[in-house]
């Protein structure tokens, strides 16, 4: 079927939105890519002028896309190399989506998205549908072609594997830059004490290399265990030079909601460390390394302006 132009700007106009649903189910922008791209084929080649509410067609088809999409992740995952991180977003990528409540921003962060892994499939639709976007039980209900009641139990369900998980609060973007300013500070001194005060008793360091960058398999626990790690991770030193590949930027920036640190050879992005920061202290490191899930994070490097980095590692 040939679309009208007015049903292709129907369709542009709900990417946006579609896009950012299928991250956060996903977890990597390249697949949430394909499954709008998939969505879009689907939308030409159906009878649109007999689609009544279009905005629930497309979320209907996509989640049923990303939902075949997750069965499969879910195998893949058992053989991939080491630990699996989300692939990171950075400040500013559309594909974020909507911000404007704790829930909202919480629902992308690289914390919940990684929780999100222990939810089933259907769990992860309703969480995210709802959690994130505000659908409406109903509306969740006919995406999933379940009733409103199941779809409630399964959202209760999701949220309580959730909060299990995660009994974290925000703080203010001010406290979160100074707390990243003294850990880099501390993280540079060859000190392990001042790195020790700045984390939680249960501080974690998490690291994905895909099998394509040394990373360790199992993480970093305990405050002590994890500030020795990042004592040797920020000591310049001729092994850090050859891994690497040369003189490092480090720059202080947000990444999936969360403050970051984006580390950069020659203007290739190849590492981007979420900090999860509490009242408490620095609760947690986890840092994406996988070059496969940092190329959409070095074409927005190249795009935006970063100003000076904030350490060099030469």
């Amino acid at each position: 079927m040939v679309l009208t132009g007015n049903q292709i700007d129907l369709f542009e106009a709900s990417m946006p939105r579609l896009k950012a649903i299928a991250y956060r189910l996903l977890g990597s922008a390249s697949d949430a890519e394909d499954a709008v791209q998939d969505t879009f084929l689907r939308w030409q080649s159906a009878d649109v002028d007999r689609i009544e509410v279009p905005e629930a067609w497309l979320t209907k088809v996509l989640t049923n896309l990303c939902l075949n999409q997750l069965t499969s992740a879910r195998a893949r995952r058992e053989t991939y190399v080491g630990q699996w991180l989300p692939e990171p977003l950075l400040a500013g990528d559309p594909m974020l989506g909507p911000a404007d409540t704790v829930e909202q921003r919480e629902s992308v962060s690289f914390a919940v998205l990684a929780l999100m892994e222990r939810l089933s499939p259907n769990e992860r639709v309703v969480y995210v549908l709802r959690e994130a976007f505000g659908y409406p039980h109903r509306r969740i209900a006919e995406i999933l072609d379940i009733t409103e009641a199941s779809g409630q139990q399964i959202f209760h369900r999701a949220k309580k594997h959730i909060a299990e998980g995660r009994t974290r609060t925000e703080i203010d973007e001010a406290a979160a830059r100074r707390i990243v300013d003294e850990f880099l500070t501390a993280a540079t001194s060859g000190r392990t004490e001042p790195l020790v005060r700045l984390l939680t008793a249960d501080a974690v360091a998490i690291g994905d290399g895909g099998g394509k960058v040394p990373a360790r398999t199992r993480p970093f626990e305990g405050a002590v265990a994890v500030a020795k790690f990042m004592r040797s991770l920020f000591t310049p030193n001729q092994a850090a030079r050859n891994l690497l590949g040369g003189s490092a930027e480090i720059h202080v920036s947000y990444a999936n909601g969360l403050p970051a640190l984006v580390v950069t050879v020659d203007g290739r992005v190849i590492g981007v460390m979420c900090l999860e920061i509490t009242a408490d202290g620095i609760a947690a490191f986890r840092n994406q390394a996988n070059p496969d899930k940092l190329e959409r994070a070095t074409r927005q490097w190249a795009a935006t302006d970063h100003g000076e980095p904030a350490l060099r590692i030469n």
